[in-house]
């Protein structure tokens, strides 16, 4: 049993008629008429163009730079009304709504001839009621949005007298630039539009979410058809919780719904009904106001797949807008489903007791970690961007694989980074075009979400709800450290920072607690936490050495650093870390012309490099050489250096090997934060920088734009599994101590080593040694030796194995044999791997252009590629293709391809 209160928040109703903007014939042209084109809608400039055949494909070769043309331009849509007014009967009772879900983003609308509004804010839903243009039209029957270059009017904003100055000296920068340089802080859209370090700089325009016509008729009939709900909203919290208050997990559940419906006519007695049919609730007809339910059934609470199970549940709003007033007709009641969970969400940023200090041998300091239903546990995931440098053209398909794929490779966390897009509740809502938030609700994927403000400090000029899923809103990305350093090198350091606290410590934070009870606030991404949650202070500089606060994050690009592990972070919480690696030979493939394109530093490869970012627009990138070295010196310090008599296959061992020391990379720092939640700094959360990629370049995702996964995304499915096993080598002592880690909730007794148990939350000690004579077997040389760990348990009655490797000196010194590597290929594409010579350093399995999928273990179920293939003991592995997003659905097994380390330097 458990009790349910339901707040309901209403406006008034609408008898609504609904025409879609996307059924009028739209043209595109530019501001002086020489390209007049088809258009469509939802859709963004480049992509009519393209579609129109004016410009290529904007991701092939260096297009990104040929086509800037096409952003320095003022672009018109225009749509003939007709269709729409031949249907129109003139009614002055009546109003006619014209509703844009995204314009991207400044631009005037004009309907009929009459202005409407100028807007400039890409994140926001426009509604003009346009009744009277319709009724005085001045002879024009045309719908015109006219796009105003963001490029061109961001340069104009900064030039205005009043736009505030924001300087970049040697010691601060107060505003990163990436490729178009100085705007983004002055305009609301997506922030990597003007580029960033990981993708293009297309800075699109266009119209791209849906737009609609609403016919609103007093005298209409009412039914459930016609009656359109604008908005709905939903908040699940426990009695008595908010940001500043932790949840009584025994208290009584508050179901807050907050829906808005427009109306020609008021309706005097609306009434609500809301049920849960699984919990057999269902309320009495409500008004606005608690009214208390009991639930006949127990609750069953939502968890990360990980944790548990994701439970959701149904609830229907009925609303019945009338029973019948005077001459007008009853209306029909009409319905939604929102699917939904109970679950408490908490950010623990509190000091740690002295008892827990004392007890646990926590580092003091301040807790900065998540808590789900009341319970601490660990957050392993990624980081999410924008899925297409085009919003309109992204694939609901595309980002179901990418969400899957995280769950498969053990995450239970991803974090929407503040430079990109909010991303959608589903496909149907606000126009959304595909589901993001009811998807990580339906997998059980916990959702860091930010609001767009990233990597610089913004100006202050005038100028999103509930999901299980959703665990807290941060005001920003990356912020906080530019102010501190602001405040502390520049003469009017103060200024910057008091704008900051009013954004991020006030204004953000109030609208965020304004709408949810259940989901935190943080100012920013990276943060030194706060000194108090109520009031809301934050704590910048104001700590006690040695103590520990806030999160922390690691970017470091000294190769020969990778894997010591005195310079990674000891923090409560690393919210991003990362090395960037470049995409496969297939990918390259999809965006690459020539032959001589083929090369890991030919021109057209170097500037799809955008690390480190040009800061302006120079092309090719002049620092992409800086950002190729860092993957060069990576490989050859750790790797046989690739060389082979095949240009093509030297081009691909390259790819694949800066894909390997990425994961190699990732891995050990994971494994090492992981090994903290046993430690002093009690580290809970690790998300890597990042899950997805925007285009076939040189970046830091795990799987590549198309969905192919990189080594990185096997490495996570090892790393991120519930019990690890993982040595750490220490050469500056040349001590070795090897520990499994659980993040289980429950103590568990591995399989294999021997009932070797493994604590909550912790670490077991499996070997610890010093001196290298000690640790290599008598009698062997270091160049010569590796050292295979596994661990397996039985987690939630599944099966779980992992294993890692060490080997005392690089692989680049290490004597590797050919491992002799045979492949027979089975039904349903399996196949099975053997090392007839010795072993297989890193044994890779790729599949063929146009397949996207990944490789399994039949046996486990578990992501399978990449590891060490060891004579004698064969591996078999299946191919399990996506359907959807293969452009070829029958490859033939003799095109998959077997690679590992001793390919580097032999055909």
């Amino acid at each position: 049993m458990g009790s349910v209160f339901w707040t309901l928040f209403a406006s008034t109703l609408a008898v609504a008629h609904v025409f879609d903007l996307s059924e009028l014939q739209w043209t595109l042209k530019n501001q002086n008429g020489s390209i007049v084109v088809p258009g469509s809608l939802p859709s963004q400039a480049h992509l009519d163009l393209f579609e129109a055949g004016i410009i290529d494909d904007p991701l092939l070769g260096i297009n990104e730079f040929t086509e800037r043309w096409v952003i320095n331009d003022n672009w018109t849509y225009t749509a003939d009304l007709t269709p729409f007014t031949q249907t129109y009967q003139s009614n002055t009772s009546g109003k006619t709504l014209l509703i844009f879900y995204g314009i991207d983003t400044i631009a005037n609308i004009t309907f009929a001839g009459h202005p409407v509004a100028w807007v400039n804010n890409q994140f926001r839903r426009y509604t003009y009621d346009i009744s009277d243009y319709l009724s005085s039209s001045p002879g024009e029957n045309n719908l015109t949005i006219a796009l105003e270059s963001a490029w061109y009017y961001g340069l104009n904003v900064t030039m205005r007298p009043d736009a505030e100055y924001f300087p970049n000296t040697p010691i601060v920068s107060t505003s990163d630039n990436y490729e178009y340089p100085n705007v983004r802080a002055w305009i609301r859209k997506i922030n990597d539009d003007f580029g960033w370090d990981w993708g293009p700089a297309f800075v699109p325009s266009g119209i791209y979410k849906p737009a609609y016509l609403l016919r609103m008729l007093r005298h209409a009939p009412v039914t459930s058809s016609s009656i359109l709900l604008d908005e709905t909203s939903l908040d699940i919290y426990k009695y008595g919780q908010n940001a500043s208050v932790a949840p009584d997990q025994f208290a009584d559940w508050i179901i807050n719904v907050t829906f808005a419906v427009r109306s020609i006519k008021s309706f005097e007695k609306p009434t609500i009904t809301l049920s849960i049919s699984e919990l057999k609730l269902t309320s009495e007809p409500l008004s606005p106001g608690p009214i208390p339910a009991n639930a006949d059934e127990n609750i069953y609470l939502w968890y990360p797949i990980d944790l548990g199970n994701p439970k959701l549940y149904n609830l229907t709003v009925t609303l019945d807008p009338s029973l019948g007033q005077g001459d007008w007709p009853s209306a029909e009641p009409i319905t939604q489903t929102i699917t939904t969970g109970f679950r408490t969400i908490q950010l623990l940023q509190t000091p740690y007791s002295e008892e827990e200090i004392t007890s646990r041998g926590i580092t003091p300091g301040d807790q900065w970690h998540f808590a789900i239903n009341g319970k601490a546990f660990y957050s392993k995931g990624t980081n999410i961007i924008p899925f297409d440098p085009f919003y309109s053209r992204i694939k609901p398909e595309a980002v179901r694989w990418v969400l899957e794929s995280a769950v498969k490779s053990g995450q239970n966390m991803l974090r929407v980074w503040g430079g990109g897009i909010y991303q959608p509740s589903d496909a149907a809502t606000d126009g959304g075009l595909y589901s993001f938030y009811s998807l990580c609700d339906e997998l059980g994927i916990l959702v860091w979400s930010e609001l767009i403000f990233s990597d610089s400090l913004f100006p202050i000029n005038d100028f999103l709800l509930e999901h299980p899923s959703n665990i807290q809103w941060a005001g920003g990305n990356e912020i906080e450290d530019i102010v501190m350093a602001a405040n502390a090198s520049l003469a009017n350091g103060t200024h910057y920072l008091d704008e900051f606290v009013y954004m991020f410590q006030h204004y953000l934070h109030d609208i965020v607690l304004s709408e949810t009870n259940s989901v935190p606030y943080t100012d920013c991404s990276t943060t030194r936490g706060v000194l108090s949650l109520d009031p809301y202070v934050l704590r910048f500089a104001n700590g006690t050495p040695g103590y520990i606060y806030g999160n922390t994050e690691r970017y470091n690009y000294n190769v020969s650093e990778a894997f010591d592990l005195t310079t990674y972070p000891v923090g409560r919480f690393v919210n991003e870390f990362g090395f960037h690696s470049m995409p496969s030979f297939y990918s390259w493939k999809e965006v690459l012309e020539n032959p001589e394109d083929y090369a890991f530093n030919s021109s057209v490869v170097m500037s799809r490099d955008h690390h480190p970012p040009a800061g302006n627009l120079s092309w090719p990138n002049p620092n992409a050489p800086q950002g190729q070295y860092q993957m060069t010196a990576a490989v050859e310090l750790w790797f046989p250096t690739p060389g082979t008599s095949d240009s093509n296959q030297t081009f691909a061992q390259w790819c694949w090997s800066t894909q390997l020391f990425q994961s190699m990379n990732m891995v050990a720092e994971i494994a090492w934060y992981r090994r903290g939640a046993g430690l002093g700094e009690n580290n809970l959360g690790s998300l890597v920088w990042q899950l997805n990629d925007i285009w076939q370049g040189v970046s830091w995702s795990a799987i590549e734009y198309s969905g192919r996964w990189k080594v990185l995304q096997y490495g996570l499915a090892t790393v991120y599994s519930p019990i690890i096993i993982n040595p750490f080598w220490f050469p500056g002592n040349e001590s070795l101590t090897i520990l499994a880690t659980s993040d289980r909730w429950e103590t568990v007794n591995a399989l294999r080593p021997r009932h070797s148990p493994s604590p909550t939350l912790n670490n077991s000690l499996i070997y610890e040694g010093t001196g290298l004579d000690a640790i290599l077997p008598h009698g062997y040389n270091a160049k010569d030796v590796w050292l295979l760990m596994n661990v397996t348990a039985t987690v939630d009655n599944k099966l779980v194995i992992s294993e890692s490797y060490f080997t005392p000196v690089s692989l680049a010194y290490s004597n590797l044999v050919d491992p002799q590597i045979a492949v027979i290929a089975g039904e349903n594409y399996t196949f099975t791997l053997s090392a007839k010579g010795g072993v297989g350093a890193w044994m890779w399995l790729d599949h063929p252009s146009g397949t996207v999928g990944y490789f399994l273990d039949p046996m486990t179920g578990l992501p399978s590629n990449g590891y060490y293939l060891i004579p004698g003991i064969d591996r078999t592995v299946q191919f399990i293709s996506s359907v959807e997003l293969a452009t070829v659905q029958s490859p033939d097994p003799a095109h998959f391809v077997v690679r590992s380390l001793w390919n580097n330097t032999h055909i």
